[in-house]
C-alpha cells in the first residue's frame, strides 16, 4: 500500500501575547507588549498507509489538534514537510478540499436553527455531488446511523449524539478519501459512544478511508485502533501496534478472586501485591509472566470461588508511557 499521509519534522510553534491583569497592564500594553513562545508540535514525523485507522493520542496540549490542523491546510507549520494525497495541504487546492474531511466534536458545521438536511444540500452543492451520488451516499450513511427520523428536525432540536450523527454525515457526504476524526465521541454516554465507534469500524472497511483518530476515550482507541500514535508536549513518544505498548509498559497482570472463606492478608501477598482486599473479592498484582502460575497456586492451595486473569487498563498503560517519555 503507498502512503497517503506523510510528515516529516513536523513544527509548529505558536507566539503567545501575555498581558498583565487590570487597568494598569492594558496601559503598559500599549507600550510595551510581552510574548511567549508555545511549542504546540516538535518535530514529529510518521507515516500513514491508505485504508489504515490510527489512533492520535495524548493529553489536553499535546499537539493532536494542532497537527490535525496541518495535515487539514488550516495552519502553516514553522517548519517541516507535510504531504497528505500527494498535496501539500496549506496550498488549499479545491482538488484536495474535496478529498478530506476534519471532524471536530466540540465544533459544528450544522446550521444551528435549520434541518440537517438543509446543511446536507449545501454541503452538496459546495463539493459539487451530483445527484445520483449524493442520494446513494446519504442513504447508506443514514442507514448506518440509523438516523431517517431526524433528517428535518432543526438541529438545536436534537440530542447530542443526533447531533453528531449528522455532523458525520454532512463531513462524509462526499466521501472522503481522508478522515480526520477530533474527539468524535466526546459528552456522549456508554451507549451513543459504541454506536459511534462501530459506525467509525464500519465506514472504515466498506470505503477504505484512512482514518485519523484522536480521543480521551481510551475504550475508541482499543476497540478501533491496531496502531497509535503518542504525542505529548509537542513530541512523538511512541508510534507502532497498540499490544507493543502493552507488552513493554504493563509489567503486571490482573487477578480478580472471589474466595468462599476468608484468607488473611499474609497468605495472599505471597501470591502477589494486594490491590484491593473486600471479602470475598480481592485483586492481586502479579508479574505479567508469571500470572497464569500463580493463578494455579491460587486455585490449589485457597478456597476460590472465581478468578479472572486480566490486563491492566489501558489509560494507566497510556499515562505511565507519558512518565517514561518526559
Amino acid at each position: 500500500m503507498s502512503d497517503i499521509i506523510q510528515i516529516n519534522n513536523l513544527t509548529k510553534y505558536y507566539k503567545v501575547y501575555k498581558k498583565e491583569p487590570g487597568v494598569l497592564g492594558s496601559l503598559r500594553a500599549l507600550f510595551s507588549r510581552s510574548y511567549e513562545t508555545v511549542r504546540a508540535v516538535e518535530d514529529i514525523s510518521f507515516s500513514i498507509q491508505q485504508g489504515e485507522l490510527i489512533g492520535f493520542i495524548g493529553p489536553n496540549g499535546a499537539g493532536k489538534t494542532t497537527t490535525l490542523k496541518v495535515l487539514s491546510g488550516l495552519l502553516y507549520p514553522t517548519s517541516g514537510k507535510v504531504s497528505v494525497l500527494g498535496f501539500n495541504p496549506w496550498d488549499r487546492k479545491e482538488a484536495f478540499q474535496k478529498q478530506f474531511s476534519l471532524v471536530m466534536g466540540q465544533k459544528n458545521q450544522l446550521w444551528w436553527d435549520l434541518p440537517a438536511m438543509e446543511s446536507f444540500l449545501l454541503n452538496k452543492a459546495i463539493y459539487e455531488i451530483p445527484d445520483a451520488q449524493f442520494h446513494k451516499t446519504l442513504d447508506t450513511l443514514v442507514e448506518l446511523l440509523d438516523i431517517k427520523d431526524v433528517l428535518k428536525i432543526q438541529v438545536r432540536k436534537l440530542s447530542l449524539g443526533q447531533r453528531m450523527k449528522c455532523e458525520l454525515i454532512a463531513a462524509l457526504l462526499h466521501s472522503p478519501k481522508v478522515l480526520f476524526l477530533d474527539e468524535p465521541t466526546i459528552g456522549l454516554d456508554v451507549v451513543m459512544q459504541k454506536v459511534m465507534r462501530d459506525f467509525i469500524r464500519d465506514y472504515n472497511k466498506e470505503f477504505g478511508a484512512t482514518i485519523i483518530l484522536t480521543s480521551h476515550y481510551m475504550e475508541d482507541v482499543k476497540e478501533l485502533c491496531k496502531r497509535v500514535i503518542i504525542i505529548d508536549h509537542g513530541k512523538k513518544l511512541f508510534d507502532g501496534e497498540l499490544k507493543s505498548i502493552i507488552d513493554a509498559y504493563a509489567v503486571n497482570k490482573i487477578l480478580s478472586v472471589v474466595l468462599f472463606e476468608e484468607v488473611s492478608r499474609e497468605k495472599l501477598e505471597k501470591i502477589g501485591k494486594i490491590r484491593s482486599y473486600n471479602h470475598p473479592q480481592i485483586t492481586l498484582l502479579v508479574p505479567r509472566k508469571e500470572a497464569t502460575k500463580r493463578a494455579a497456586t491460587l486455585l490449589q492451595n485457597f478456597p476460590v470461588a472465581d478468578i479472572t486473569i486480566e490486563e491492566p487498563p489501558i489509560e494507566a498503560i497510556i499515562r505511565d508511557v507519558f512518565q517514561h517519555g518526559k
